[in-house]
C-alpha cells in the first residue's frame, strides 16, 4: 500500500519494556509492556500505554481511542511542547478539546495494521474498530516490511532512551547488567511521563534521515513538520471524540434485568439497589434479532465493581452488590471473579447474594492486611498481582469520563426564571429613579416656542383692540 497523508495507515505492535520498573504500591521490580500505534506516513507516534501485564483486548481499544484524542498538556511541560501545527489554531483546538493542547497529532485512522497476536484477532478489538469505523489489515506472515517502520520506531527508543536508564536489562544476557531489578528506580507512573515527554519533545523532532517523503527526498524532515506539510496541503480533521465513547468501546454483554437481583454479568450481580433500572425490571428490551429482549451492558474487565448500561441516551453505573454500602472494596480484575468463584466453591459456600462472596475476594487481593505488614505477610507473587490489578483499576479510571454535572432547568423553567430576572432588574431601575426624583420635573418647552423666542426674522402678532379703543375709532372715523 502506497501511505500518502496521515491516519491512512496506523501500525498497532506490543513489545516487552527492557527496563525494569517499579510498581506504585510496594515499589517492587517488575516487567511491563509497551505497546505503540505508528503513523505510518509522518512516523509519529500518537499513542502508547504502558501495561504491567500482557496486553489485553480493551487496552489496545482504548489505545485507539488515544489515537483519536489529543494530548492534554501535563503541568511541568513548557510552552516549547504546546501544539505547533499552522492551519489550525492552538486557542481553537484547545477550545475544542476543553484543555491545551500537546504538539502530538491526533486524527481518526482508516486503516490499523497489526501482526497476528492473540489480541489484534479477538472479536473484541475487532468489534471495537468497526465501532470506530477502522479497517483492519493484518500484516503477512513472514514479511518484515508490512511492520518494518514500527519495528524500527522500538528500536530507536531503545538505543536513544531506554538504555540509558537504571533498570535497563538489555535484549540478552550480555547487554545486562550484575543486578538490573536491584537497579530499577523508576516506577510505572514516573516512566510513562517520561516517555510522554520524551515523545513530544525528543521523537517527534527528531530529523529521519532514512523516511524523507518522495517529494524531496534530500531535505530536513522530522514527523513534526511531515504532519504539518500534510496538514497544509490537505488540511486537518478537528473531530473530536465524545466522551461517551468509552463505554462503547467496552466489551458488551446482553442480558436480562431480573425484578430483584439486577443483572448478571461473568458470575456477578450488578444493580440491585440501582434506581435506574426500577422503570425496566422484569420487562424485556425493543431489541430484536439474536439478542432479542435482552439489555446492553457494557463492562471493563479492568475493574469489574462495576458495570455500564445505557438507558434513555444516558449512560448509567451499576455497582456490584456484593460492595459493602458506604465503602470502598479493592479493584479486582475480571480474573479475579473466576478464582473468587472457584475459592467459593472449594470453600463449600452457596451464597445466596454476593455479598458472601467479599470475604473471599478480600483475601485473594489481601487488602485486610495492614499496610505495614505487606512485605512480610504477602509473597512476592501476590505484591506484583496486587500492584498490576491497581495499576489497571487506575487506568480503568484514567479511561472513564468525568461524571455529569447536574442536569439545570427544562426550557420553560429557564424562560420563566428570564422572565421573574428581567422583571427584577426593571423594578430595582425604577425604584432608584423613583428615590432620585422625588417629584416630576416640570415638561419641557416646546420646540416650536424656543424657535420663535429666537428668531430675529419673525414677524409680532397683530394685536387686537380693546372695545373701548375700538369704539373711538369709528367715532373718530365718521367725524
Amino acid at each position: 500500500m502506497h501511505v500518502s497523508r496521515p491516519g491512512q495507515v496506523v501500525v498497532l505492535d506490543t513489545t516487552p519494556l527492557p527496563v525494569k520498573v517499579l510498581d506504585d504500591v510496594f515499589a517492587e521490580p517488575i516487567t511491563v509492556h509497551l505497546t505503540i500505534a505508528l503513523d505510518a506516513c509522518t512516523h509519529s507516534i500518537v499513542a502508547f500505554r504502558l501495561t504491567p501485564v500482557a496486553e489485553s483486548a480493551v487496552e489496545v481499544a482504548m489505545l485507539l481511542r488515544d489515537v483519536l484524542l489529543p494530548l492534554p498538556m501535563r503541568p511541568d511541560w513548557g510552552p516549547e511542547t504546546e501544539w505547533p501545527y499552522p492551519g489550525a489554531p492552538a486557542a481553537l483546538v484547545a477550545e475544542l478539546a476543553g484543555h491545551p493542547v500537546a504538539g502530538l497529532p491526533f486524527f481518526a485512522p482508516e486503516t490499523v495494521t497489526s501482526d497476528h497476536g492473540a489480541v489484534y484477532k479477538s472479536h473484541h478489538f475487532v468489534q471495537a474498530a468497526a465501532t470506530l469505523g477502522i479497517d483492519l489489515l493484518p500484516a503477512r506472515a513472514m514479511r518484515p516490511p508490512d511492520k518494518a517502520a514500527c519495528e524500527r520506531a522500538f528500536a530507536g527508543i531503545q538505543s536513544l532512551l531506554l538504555e540509558l536508564l537504571l533498570g535497563y536489562r538489555g535484549i540478552d544476557v550480555a547487554d545486562r547488567g550484575a543486578d538490573p531489578e536491584g537497579d530499577a528506580t523508576w516506577t510505572l507512573s514516573e516512566m510513562e511521563h517520561l516517555l510522554a515527554t520524551w515523545i513530544v519533545k525528543v521523537w517527534q523532532n527528531r530529523r529521519l534521515d532514512q523516511y524523507a517523503p518522495a517529494w524531496d527526498p534530500g531535505g530536513r524532515h522530522s514527523p513534526n513538520t511531515l504532519f504539518a506539510a500534510a496538514a497544509a496541503r490537505d488540511g486537518i480533521c478537528l473531530e473530536i471524540p465524545p466522551p461517551e465513547l468509552y463505554y462503547e468501546l467496552l466489551p458488551v454483554h446482553f442480558v436480562r434485568i431480573d425484578a430483584r437481583r439486577g443483572v448478571k454479568i461473568g458470575g456477578l450481580w450488578y444493580g440491585a439497589h440501582s434506581r435506574v433500572l426500577e422503570p425496566h425490571r422484569g420487562r424485556l428490551s425493543g431489541r430484536g434479532g439474536r439478542h432479542a429482549g435482552k439489555w446492553a451492558v457494557h463492562r471493563d474487565p479492568r475493574d469489574c465493581r462495576q458495570v455500564f448500561i445505557e438507558l434513555d441516551g444516558a449512560w448509567h453505573e451499576l455497582l456490584w452488590n456484593g460492595l459493602p454500602p458506604g465503602q470502598e472494596a479493592a479493584a479486582f480484575s475480571d480474573a479475579h471473579v473466576g478464582d473468587v468463584l472457584r475459592q467459593a466453591a472449594k470453600a463449600g459456600l452457596k451464597p445466596r447474594s454476593d455479598a458472601e462472596l467479599l470475604p473471599v475476594l478480600l483475601g485473594l487481593v489481601a487488602s485486610k492486611t495492614p499496610v505495614d505488614a505487606w512485605p512480610t505477610q504477602m509473597t512476592r507473587q501476590q505484591k506484583t498481582e496486587r500492584a498490576r490489578n491497581l495499576a489497571r483499576a487506575q487506568a480503568a479510571a484514567l479511561d472513564r469520563p468525568a461524571p455529569a454535572p447536574p442536569p439545570g432547568p427544562s426550557p420553560a423553567d429557564a424562560r420563566a426564571l428570564h422572565r421573574q430576572a428581567t422583571a427584577a432588574v426593571e423594578a430595582d431601575r425604577r425604584r432608584r429613579r423613583m428615590a432620585a426624583v422625588p417629584v416630576p420635573p416640570p415638561a419641557p418647552q416646546l420646540l416650536a416656542d424656543s424657535l420663535r423666542a429666537k428668531n430675529l426674522f419673525l414677524l409680532p402678532d397683530e394685536e387686537q383692540d380693546t372695545p373701548g379703543e375700538a369704539g373711538t375709532g369709528r367715532a373718530e372715523d365718521q367725524s
